[in-house]
């Protein structure tokens, strides 16, 4: 184990090193454009007593966001769906919650943007940043819930939410990602109606 001495300078280099990369991405003009999540239409379909949601999702990135996909880092798109129960007189029961994860990387060697999600790990690449965010943004026949778990008598609701991941930032830039606002990149929920 090294001398306190050691440890102090290999932290201190370490905190330099991961400066002088986040300062490359503080260095943007200041009228850079906003990012946009935006849920254009979601709705869900039943499909022998399943339920599948389909949306179309405008995903629009930031500066920092498009530098920080430039210089190597791992973008990742949380996509938050909530399936509550409508209660009189009490908050609304939440009856099932789902997170799907996509991650959004530019491979340099070959120019190309990946998309992996990864709950299947299915992976796919694109030639544009374009055509990969165009990916991302539709979502088609994903199950929510088996219909025989609903009670038809009782009324539900859907909401969806997507949202930049900045928790899976490497560890100086998720700590930069917490006091700069503009790294929050999400959508507002969206909601509608789930008839049993």
């Amino acid at each position: 184990m090294g001398s306190p001495a050691n440890l102090r300078k290999h932290f201190y280099s370490l905190v330099t090193a991961g400066l002088v990369v986040l300062s490359g991405l503080l260095a943007l003009p200041a009228q850079a454009d906003d990012g946009v999540f935006s849920i254009r239409s979601a709705y869900t379909s039943e499909v022998d007593g399943v339920y599948f949601l389909n949306a179309t999702i405008d995903y629009q990135l930031n500066e920092m966001a498009l530098e920080a996909l430039a210089r190597g880092v791992v973008l990742t798109f949380e996509l938050n769906i909530d399936l509550r129960r409508v209660q009189r007189f009490r908050p609304d029961k939440t009856v099932a919650e789902l997170l799907q994860l996509n991650e959004l990387s530019y491979h340099a060697l070959s120019g190309k943007y990946l998309v992996r999600n990864t709950n299947s790990g299915e992976q796919q690449s694109f030639l544009t940043l374009s055509a990969a965010l165009q990916n991302l943004g539709i979502i088609r026949d994903l199950p929510i819930i088996d219909g025989a778990l609903l009670n038809p008598k009782r009324r539900y609701f859907l909401r969806l939410k997507s949202v930049l991941d900045i928790r899976s930032f490497p560890g100086p830039l998720r700590v930069l990602a917490v006091f700069f606002g503009d790294w929050r990149l999400a959508s507002d929920w969206y909601r509608w109606t789930l008839l049993p």
